[in-house]
């Protein structure tokens, strides 16, 4: 199902922006993947200075007048956390100054999302808590991709289109041509997220591994509900951070019988030991992510297989400029 999401880029400028007031502005976070917008797009990202003083503080400066101007910050907040967040606001500041007509805030990692209620007493909703501080700064309108829990979007008091990463993964999943499908939530808290999933691969069956967490970034899994012998497992999450739930769930497949095991998630967080872990021989087939937060070299591994969004984010954002419908992408 190739489309705009998933199409190649090119050198031709998919859209006539000569006299547009739409400008990009990209943050220190991810400027790859802020160019393959612009490419897409055909437009070029405002020129932009950012520094640190000796003392660690943060420096903004936009080296364009973008008066009267359409502008959107593309600026996942992954690590490091705070600084990634905290620039974003400086550049929220810096375009309000300038007197930007709209400022909307793209976010394709949206970071402190895993707090997004309380659990037990005394504890403090980051995901509440973040939104608060960017609607403050001056944010008009927030884009975010597939945030940790879809109640987050409720949080702000602002527009804030949520679009999914789903179809870039399917895209090139149905490339594979694989057979025996079974798509599997991780833990019980991801299988709306499964069974949407599910649903776009052709009405694929669904299981469930059952999972107890005794600590963060650690679990423990205890047993697959569904049917999986013999047939290729894709486990689905939104992120994968240190690969503990990924992995956990991998090895429980294979023991109960699955042929293939497919890891797909549109954040790579791959905080430590998530290398370790997620590149052991023959656990997985591939593990299938997104380019909503940069995978340094390092990183990578002979399964791994970073898939682009740029072209995803791109539309979303010429139809906001255009004040036409962002949901309808996704039907």
């Amino acid at each position: 199902m190739t489309s705009f999401i998933t199409a190649v880029q090119s050198d031709q400028p998919n859209f006539n922006l000569n006299n547009s007031r739409l400008r990009l502005v990209s943050g220190t976070s991810n400027p790859k993947l802020a160019n393959e917008i612009a490419t897409y797009l055909g437009i070029k990202n405002v020129p932009l200075i950012s520094k640190r003083f000796a003392d660690g503080e943060l420096y903004v400066q936009i080296q364009q007048s973008i008066r009267g101007c359409d502008v959107f910050l593309i600026q996942p907040t992954c690590a490091p956390v705070n600084d990634s967040l905290m620039e974003l606001m400086i550049m929220v500041d810096a375009c309000k100054r300038a007197s930007a007509r709209q400022i909307t805030a793209v976010i394709p990692y949206f970071g402190y999302a895993r707090a997004d209620r309380k659990t037990s007493g005394r504890e403090s909703i980051t995901a509440k808590l973040t939104a608060n501080l960017l609607e403050k700064s001056g944010v008009d309108r927030v884009l975010a991709m597939d945030l940790h829990s879809a109640q987050i979007q409720g949080y702000f008091d602002i527009p804030c289109d949520h679009i999914y990463g789903s179809p870039v993964l399917i895209d090139y999943l149905e490339s594979l041509n694989l057979r025996e499908v079974v798509v599997v939530s991780p833990d019980v808290g991801g299988v709306a997220r499964a069974r949407a999933f599910a649903k776009l691969m052709k009405d694929a069956p669904l299981a469930i591994i059952d999972k107890r967490r005794s600590a963060h970034n650690i679990s423990e899994s205890l047993t697959v509900i569904g049917e999986v012998k013999g047939k290729t497992a894709i486990l689905i999450d939104d992120m994968i951070d240190t690969g503990g739930t990924i992995c956990s769930g991998a090895n429980l497949l294979k023991k109960e019988g699955a042929e293939k095991v497919f890891a797909c998630a549109s954040h790579a967080v791959f905080s430590p030991p998530a290398h370790e872990r997620l590149s052991v021989k023959n656990l997985f087939e591939q593990v299938i992510v997104t380019n909503s937060i940069p995978v340094s070299q390092k990183e990578y591994f002979p399964q791994l297989k970073v898939l682009s969004v740029a072209n995803m984010l791109g539309e979303a954002i010429w139809r906001i400029h255009e004040e036409s419908s962002v949901s309808s992408m996704f039907r």
